[in-house]
């Protein structure tokens, strides 16, 4: 696990950006993970930049979302295939259809089968090339709360409490409005990805960091399962690394990186 630490969200959106821009020159069919919410939000304004300045196309690539609520009227604002659409895919050139989201809006009954549509979608599509995440204050990454299996796949999920009342800002602060459930990629599912990438800033993500990168792999930090893939890299601004007891040598070790191995 490479562990990146910045000044700010702008320097680690850019150190992503350049890897989204590799990736698509080198590979223009590639297929993203995309993640909600507002760590991802300063990457996806600088592919946009980049975009319409002509350095990036994203005509052949596709887009899996980590997620989604159950339950939202499709045409709700909060509903994250909306979200992403609103922040992202439609200020580019992805194909039509080449974004997808789990789904949210079956009936209980036909979820299960829909899940593991969703499932085989990503493997026909040849896979996540890179994945982007965030990490909630408890350590899950997409809605794969605490105690949630390390070999999960997609399915849906009780969300805790903790989440709900971080998620609340989304719904005019009113918790009440903020579904209890919600179908994510599972821990697995995750894993799967070539390249997961994880941005995280402020001083309230930084346990869940420091239990990440230095804890135990457990359930109880669903993040920490990171630590057995092959190439994850972590970005954070100071106040999300303020918990590592080896911050200093994770910025050595990036400042004596050589410039062409990106992340």
């Amino acid at each position: 696990m490479e562990v990146v630490i910045q000044p700010g969200s702008a320097e680690m959106a850019s150190l992503v950006a350049d890897e989204i821009e590799r990736l698509l020159a080198a590979k223009p069919d590639a297929v993203l993970g995309l993640a909600t919410g507002s760590s991802p939000l300063a990457v996806y304004e600088e592919l946009i930049r980049r975009h319409r300045a002509g350095r990036i196309s994203f005509a052949r690539a596709r887009g899996f979302l980590l997620d989604e609520y159950v339950g939202l009227p499709a045409e709700h604002p909060e509903g994250y295939r909306n979200v992403i659409e609103r922040e992202f895919a439609a200020h580019v050139d992805f194909a039509d259809g080449a974004v997808q989201a789990p789904p949210g809006a079956v009936s209980s009954a036909e979820l299960p089968d829909a899940c593991a549509a969703y499932e085989r979608a990503i493997a026909e599509a040849g896979g996540v090339d890179l994945q982007l995440l965030g990490i909630g204050s408890d350590g899950h990454i997409a809605f794969n709360e605490p105690g949630s299996s390390l070999a999960s796949r997609t399915r849906i999920k009780t969300l805790t409490e903790q989440t709900r009342q971080d998620n609340a800002r989304f719904f005019g602060g009113d918790i009440d409005s903020v579904p209890r459930h919600c179908v994510t990629q599972g821990l697995g599912t995750i894993m799967d990805a070539r390249h997961l990438v994880l941005l995280a800033t402020g001083s309230g993500k930084a346990e869940a960091i420091h239990q990440l990168v230095e804890g135990a792999v457990s359930a109880m930090w669903p993040a920490t399962i990171m630590q057995h893939h092959p190439h994850a890299t972590v970005l954070l601004d100071e106040a999300a690394g303020s918990r590592l007891q080896l911050g200093g040598y994770y910025r050595q070790v990036l400042a004596d990186k050589p410039d062409w191995q990106g992340l």
